[in-house]
């Protein structure tokens, strides 16, 4: 299914960011269960012109140690694409085993963290041989429903890009990252190789990428690699990276509207099927929610592109306000 989705949606388009805006606003017109409150965006730009936005100290990197010049190019690399590899599982969060004060996020990222400083980058040959057991000692989990699930999620998705790095890049995660000749539209599309990063939903019959785990991975290499590999040309076309957390940012804060039933169940803390109506319509609502504040933005004379409004709102989502209530839940391997 998600290989046909993908077909489809390379026909149709030679553009995946252009494809992305115009199925998110598809959605958005058609939706049945979420939202876009328009009337709410010139209030939250104008609350938003005062704010200092974050910087990209948002991901965690190895330290270098002696590594030189081009050890260290590789170490960030390698770091960078199997943390971006694994970032998904939010439906899996609430039985994750995290570390005190960490999030489901920053548990993976911190374990990796720590498997990078004590044993380096694993080579792409050997990631290509990762198993759910390797995974969960990694990443300090037991393999009991339903972790053991995610866990071989995890596996299959460092073995697929294992095998893709090691034959496709001779094992050099800085190769496949310099095949993208500084163009962040062409690290996506090298990275859509991976069935794993295909972000596809059908919705009404259409393809909906949303490719969450492939643009973030642009913009964390952009952050964590120096010039000129990590100088990326299009960076401000990235779209809002679509996840659970930011929706619910939205809604919360009165950008989104969900309706009466898709509240009750998230309140209830039921998951939302990945895939469904409801779940594409929260990610596409919110991706298009964000172009139209970005938009209001420069209208206002303060422009924020959507990369940067998507990191200023999941930091948001990191205060009090936004943990107290339940947020949505699917269990899907693209965030």
């Amino acid at each position: 299914m998600r290989s046909d989705l993908h077909k489809a949606f390379t026909r149709l388009t030679p553009d995946p960011l252009s494809a992305i805006r115009d199925a998110c606003a598809f959605v958005a017109e058609h939706a049945e269960c979420v939202r876009v409150v328009e009337g709410a965006l010139p209030g939250y730009a104008r609350a938003l012109v005062d704010t200092d936005m974050p910087g990209a100290d948002v991901l965690a990197l190895p330290s270098a140690g002696r590594a030189n010049a081009s050890t260290e190019l590789e170490r960030r690399a390698a770091f960078v694409l199997m943390l971006d590899t694994v970032n998904f599982g939010s439906g899996y969060w609430p039985h994750l085993r995290k570390r005190p004060g960490h999030s489901g996020y920053r548990t993976i990222e911190a374990r990796l963290l720590d498997l990078f400083e004590r044993e380096g980058p694993p080579p792409a040959a050997e990631l290509a041989e990762s198993t759910p057991e390797r995974c969960a000692e990694i990443f300090g989990q037991v393999l009991a429903p339903p972790i053991d699930e995610l866990m071989q999620h995890f596996a299959d998705a460092w073995r697929e890009l294992g095998e893709w790095v090691a034959s496709r890049y001779a094992g050099s995660y800085v190769s496949l990252v310099a095949a993208a000749d500084g163009e962040a539209q062409r690290l996506i599309e090298l990275l859509l190789e991976l069935p794993m990063f295909r972000d596809i939903s059908s919705y009404r019959g259409r393809p909906i990428p949303l490719l969450k785990r492939a643009q973030i991975a642009v913009a964390d290499l952009a952050d964590a690699l120096p010039a000129p590999l990590g100088s990326f040309r299009g960076l401000e076309r990235l779209t809002l990276f679509a996840d659970n957390l930011i929706p619910h940012v939205l809604r919360i804060d009165g950008v989104l509207a969900f309706d009466s039933t898709l509240l009750e169940r998230i309140q209830r803390e039921q998951l939302i099927a990945a895939g469904s109506l409801e779940e594409v319509e929260m990610r596409a609502c919110a991706v298009h929610a964000v172009e139209l504040l970005s938009a209001e933005l420069s209208n206002q004379g303060s422009p924020r592109s959507p990369r940067e409004l998507d990191r200023w709102l999941w930091q948001r989502g990191a205060a009090r306000a936004y943990k107290a209530e339940p947020r949505p839940r699917a269990r899907s391997i693209y965030y």
